[in-house]
């Protein structure tokens, strides 16, 4: 198993810790991962992006070549469509259609929702809504990841347990806000 994942957003969105929780997981369940960040301008809402390779084989570079990645994971709309050339022609887009509005000509929502639905294989979720009903906003990158959770190579119990790991010092009430957002992002994709 080979998983090549691109993860995008805007800096304090969550993106790192989606990344987090994949990584844990996989190395939970043996196996190899390598993960490349690139953080821009992410303190002032900048582009932020994660290339995270997960396989059980022999890993050999920490870059996904152009055409490649087999899942892109967006918490922002914008910010999906910026990484399409790097999506495999099977490969899958999963993203927030919630925009994080941070420069004066942001095309319409609609835009690049019809953008995303050129893409076979896509999810376009309001993730920021799910959180705010289950009264849980900073947890639209966990409901993100569950929606992409079918997609990504990992048992849903790993990720579950990756979440587990991640969120541990925060304390029992963390863990199981962002478990809560991780089943509602996957009740949404099934």
């Amino acid at each position: 198993m080979k998983k090549d994942i691109i993860l995008a957003g805007v800096g304090g969105q969550g993106i790192l810790s989606i990344a987090a929780c994949i990584g844990l997981a996989a190395v939970s369940a043996g196996m190899n991962l390598k993960q490349a960040e690139v953080h821009g301008m992410s303190q002032r809402g900048g582009d932020v992006q994660s290339h995270l390779r997960i396989s059980d084989d022999e890993i050999h570079s920490d870059l996904i070549p152009q055409g490649k990645a087999d899942m892109i994971i967006s918490v922002e709309p914008m910010e999906s469509l910026r990484y399409l050339p790097m999506l495999d022609s099977d490969g899958w887009v999963i993203t927030n259609i919630a925009p994080f509005v941070n420069i004066s000509n942001y095309p319409s929502v609609e835009e690049i929702i019809k953008e995303i639905e050129k893409v076979p294989n896509h999810i376009a979720i309001d993730a920021d809504k799910i959180a705010k009903e289950i009264k849980s906003v900073k947890s639209a990158n966990m409901v993100i990841l569950g929606a992409a959770s079918k997609h990504v190579g990992i048992s849903y119990e790993e990720l579950q347990n990756g979440v587990r790991m991640l969120f541990k010092k925060k304390g029992e009430d963390v863990i199981n806000a962002n478990l809560r957002a991780l089943d509602e992002g996957r009740k949404f994709a099934i």
